[in-house]
């Protein structure tokens, strides 16, 4: 009987050390090359696979950077002092980094519209956007403020104010997730500190005052004022190009109805 013990410790004992040997060869056989510049750009960027680049991840960014098919400026959460290291690693200058930030296109809150009916279903803006006029709310382009941008932010950058959604630009990355889960589409990310619209409505004039006590009404004073050609007015709403415009605020001084921020 001991013996018979002892046989089968052998055969489990060498069939374990020939699984082993086995196991170890087909790894070195199989092994994937690291690159190196990948690991080490990975270590660099801050681990909140926001998918803000574009790319799956921290991961797939820095893949990308390695292999040259990513800028080093591409990590919108890392910004500037991320960007200087991966250049260190990459052995390459820093382009110039535009800051930027989401920002809503609505101005509609509890003030300055109205609802018009009573809803009191499941508080969620893509349910509600399928509600009879895309909503309660007056303006059937507005923001609907339950918050499902609130929801998606890693960053807590972005909150419901009297109705609707504020980005507080000093705590905002730029990641996008607010952008992609807007139903309205409301939510851009633009240059920090550049004049944006607060409408998003292609109402008439008229229907927009009925709506919105802030709504853009399409005079095209701004259009008219801008020193660079950077704002026009397209389908009765003001849009600003954000490539064209400089910062100088005199869209802002003209608009009758202050819905430019």
């Amino acid at each position: 009987m001991i013996t018979g013990i002892v046989i089968a410790a052998v055969l489990v004992g060498g069939v374990g050390l020939f699984i082993g040997v086995f196991l170890g060869l087909a790894g070195k056989k199989f092994a994937v090359e690291v690159d190196e510049k990948e690991v080490a750009v990975r270590e660099q960027l801050p681990g909140n696979n926001c998918g803000g680049c574009g790319y799956p991840g921290c991961d797939g960014l820095a893949a990308a950077i390695a292999k040259g098919e990513a800028p080093i400026n591409a990590c919108p959460v890392g910004g500037a002092p991320v960007a200087a290291k991966i250049a260190e690693v990459m052995g390459e200058e820093v382009g110039e980094a535009v800051r930027t930030t989401a920002f809503v296109k609505c101005k509609g809150d509890c003030e300055q519209t109205f609802s018009l009916y009573d809803y009191a279903g499941e508080r969620d803006c893509k349910m509600v956007n399928l509600m009879q006029s895309g909503g309660a709310k007056s303006c059937s382009y507005g923001c609907l403020g339950f918050g499902n941008c609130v929801k998606v932010c890693p960053f807590d950058a972005i909150h419901i104010v009297n109705g609707i959604a504020k980005v507080d630009s000093e705590k905002c990355k730029s990641c996008g997730k607010c952008v992609a889960e807007c139903p309205k589409r409301l939510i851009e990310i633009i240059p920090y500190g550049q004049p944006q619209v607060q409408c998003s409505s292609k109402d008439k004039g008229k229907e927009v005052m009925a709506a919105c006590k802030a709504g853009c009404i399409g005079c095209k004073k701004c259009e008219k004022n801008c020193p660079s050609g950077a704002i026009t007015v397209t389908d009765n709403v003001a849009h600003v190009d954000k490539e064209k415009c400089t910062g100088c605020g005199k869209c802002k001084e003209v608009c009758t109805r202050k819905c430019i921020f």
